[in-house]
């Protein structure tokens, strides 16, 4: 299936490593000429390489912390530049600290918020207009499969993460006319250091041994093993397609079955 990305921009967000940087290889793997951005210039300059090496898609690089101030000006001036516009923006945060909401303080609460959703929201509003003027965009949010069944010990990420959710649905109500798309990709268990960060918190709180806590963890999944980035940025590929253009509006798990609600 060609998925008509050949001539598209992307802005794809913490994408230096894990599920960020599986959507912006599977993009490019369509075509694309993708924008990474992440906190590690090196990182951030490898991948880029790497990406651009493989042939098909282009990419560049920009190291920048999407919650320091300033920091969605500095990001959507750069990608305009290198890029030309942006037809596809992949919102992206990072996870906060594995915490039970009884453990939450109300400091907290602000700050992740500040930190994981107010900048998704800004970046959004930057580059909309854009993309409704040229009648075609994509707007593809990744959260977690926390949104729909609560994941014990991650409060902070359930409850900010959900607050995108109902905006993601809004907006995406009000620009489905323009022929821009707006939705969400959830993942479950993916092989990303993240995993590996969270089975450690939940290791040292438990008092069980990382291999204890991946195979219970494991257990859970229909598909009895992990996912890969590789399979969570092809669906993050399609839903930016031109195949996927009357999709909007939606939240597309990628979880092996593991989310038991329907």
């Amino acid at each position: 299936m060609d998925f008509g990305l050949s001539s598209k921009k992307a802005l794809v967000l913490a994408s230096s490593r894990g599920l960020g940087l599986g959507i912006a290889e599977a993009l490019a793997a369509e075509g694309c000429t993708v924008m990474l951005v992440g906190r590690t210039a090196d990182r951030i300059k490898a991948n880029a390489e790497a990406i651009t090496a493989k042939g098909k898609g282009k990419a560049y690089g920009m190291a920048a912390d999407l919650g320091a101030p300033g920091a969605v000006d500095e990001i959507v001036a750069l990608a305009e530049k290198t890029l030309g516009q942006i037809d596809i923006l992949v919102n992206n945060t990072g996870g906060p600290p594995a915490k039970p909401a009884t453990e939450v303080g109300a400091d907290e609460w602000a700050k992740y918020f500040k930190q994981m959703v107010e900048p998704v929201f800004a970046i959004t509003a930057k580059v909309l207009p854009g993309m409704r003027a040229r009648k075609w965009g994509r707007v593809l949010t990744v959260a977690s499969s926390g949104v729909e069944q609560p994941i014990p010990n991650l409060a902070l990420s359930n409850a900010l993460r959900s607050s995108i959710v109902g905006w993601s649905k809004t907006l995406s109500t009000e620009v489905a006319k323009d022929g821009v798309t707006v939705n969400m990709i959830l993942p479950g268990r993916i092989a990303t250091d993240r995993i590996k960060e969270l089975d450690q918190a939940n290791a040292q709180r438990s008092g069980k041994s990382m291999e204890e806590v991946e195979a219970a963890s494991i257990a859970t999944i229909p598909a009895a093993r992990l996912g890969t980035a590789a399979e969570f940025g092809a669906v993050g590929a399609f839903l930016c397609s031109e195949a996927a253009s009357y999709i909007t509006g939606s939240k597309i798990r990628v979880d092996g079955g593991a989310t038991r609600s329907i």
